[in-house]
């Protein structure tokens, strides 16, 4: 077959993206977003077939959809986009929307009353919805769990904060993504006793075990591979901990004692057998998983003397990301940083990536030998790093910032997490949830 007969036919088959015909090879990935950074949990984008550069300072969008205010990314999965919201009329409620991925079309929402209390930043769930075989997962803000059918919106199942755990809640809220592992639902809501960890039976909501005594803090848990097991990998507020996700049983346990309040967002960072763990008070943990054992150790510890004065890297929101031996994130005030991983020395600084500000935040997307970037700006960014700098090949404007009840910006924030899913970018403001086509023409 000749070289012009090949094409890549893609098409919108019952809300899904189908590849019928997928040559040659770099046409050949299309993926959805179904989770928390996406399909393997660990913020990657392995789909191809995508744009090399922005053809203006404004992408142009498929579609747009009004929604409330809310901090959690949207997901992608089946041809339908998941996100949560609050209203305030008539009574406090947080929603659940779900649109198809190709019009924009509402399909269904799902409602609950739930009035914030004890809350800071009461603007709107946090965290992101879960999909899994037909099911959607949702936690918000003050502790609801609900198992939705994704594709009708009808509740499976639920768990009330006050009714079936008694929460230690957390000054910002629960945020933490619904993990799916196997047959279990795993979520970290700080319950008391021993409930930090929870993991129940995803299509009954039947508890299966509890784990932990700690405060909840703000990042997912992931699942790694460590000694040939699957390990469940959680930040709470108090250890980084390493449990037998089957069990909860207690592997390993590393003590990240917070120096002033718990604010522990970011997702840990794995590669290989290195940890990277950060925050905007503590600075960070470079730690070691064992490879042969089950076991953890440090293997450099750096913090500076406060949120402004500070050593190797003080992440608020966004996680960084460990390339070969370089770990680059964003620093507390707006300061993208590249550090060495063996040591947590800087080397370089650069300041052009995201205006200087406290809780700078940006969501770095690896992509092949690029790296996609969305500021809390609302542009885009594809670059490269290295050690020898910040590479910026091409900005776009993706979605406006929005204030909400964000303290201390005049112009708002666009802090959620984008989607990126059958070569579309899928992202929310406190106004509006948009799609952006980023295919190659």
């Amino acid at each position: 077959m000749s070289h012009s007969r090949i094409k890549s036919i893609i098409c919108w088959c019952t809300g899904c993206m189908v590849l019928a015909l997928a040559l040659p090879s770099q046409w050949a990935r299309a993926d959805d977003w179904p989770q928390w950074r996406g399909p393997n949990r660990d913020g990657v984008w392995r789909e191809t077939g995508i744009i090399e550069n922005f053809s203006g300072p404004q992408l142009d969008y498929v579609w747009r959809a009004k929604i409330s205010n809310g901090y959690s990314g949207p997901t992608v999965a089946g041809g339908r986009v998941y996100v949560t919201d609050r209203v305030e009329e008539p009574a406090g409620a947080e929603r659940v929307l779900c649109f198809d991925a190709a019009t924009g079309a509402s399909i269904w929402t799902h409602s609950y009353e739930c009035e914030y209390t004890g809350v800071a930043f009461p603007d709107g769930p946090r965290a992101s919805v879960t999909t899994a075989d037909g099911l959607a997962y949702v936690l918000g803000t003050m502790g609801h769990l609900r198992c939705l059918d994704a594709v009708s919106g009808e509740l499976r199942w639920k768990k009330g904060p006050g009714v079936d755990y008694d929460i230690a809640m957390p000054i910002w809220g629960i945020t933490s993504a619904p993990l799916v592992e196997g047959d279990l639902l795993i979520v970290q809501l700080g319950a008391k006793p021993g409930a930090c960890l929870v993991a129940l039976d995803r299509r009954t909501g039947e508890e299966r075990w509890r784990a932990l005594d700690d405060m909840a803090s703000y990042s997912s848990p992931i699942v790694i591979e460590q000694a040939g097991q699957r390990v469940l990998l959680c930040w709470t507020g108090e250890n980084a901990v390493g449990l037998d996700p089957r069990t909860g049983e207690v592997y390993w346990k590393y003590p990240t004692p917070a120096r002033q309040t718990i604010i522990s967002i970011a997702t840990p960072s794995v590669d290989s057998n290195r940890l990277l763990l950060t925050s905007l008070f503590d600075g960070a943990y470079m730690l070691r998983l064992g490879e042969d054992a089950l076991s953890i150790e440090k293997i450099w510890r750096r913090h500076g003397i406060n949120e402004k004065k500070t050593d190797a890297i003080h992440s608020t929101i966004g996680t960084p990301l460990i390339q070969g031996e370089y770990v680059y994130g964003m620093d507390s005030y707006g300061e993208m940083r590249c550090l060495e991983a063996a040591t947590g020395d800087r080397v370089w600084e650069d300041l052009t990536v995201v205006p200087k500000a406290r809780w700078g935040t940006i969501h770095m997307v690896p992509n092949g030998d690029r790296v996609w970037i969305f500021n809390e700006m609302g542009e885009l960014i594809i670059s490269k790093l290295s050690p020898r700098g910040f590479d910026e090949i091409s900005r776009t404007k993706l979605i406006e910032r929005t204030k909400g009840q964000q303290p201390s910006r005049d112009k708002g924030v666009a802090w959620s997490h984008p989607a990126f899913a059958n070569r579309h970018v899928f992202i929310r403001n406190d106004d509006e949830l948009v799609c952006a086509s980023l295919a190659a023409k």
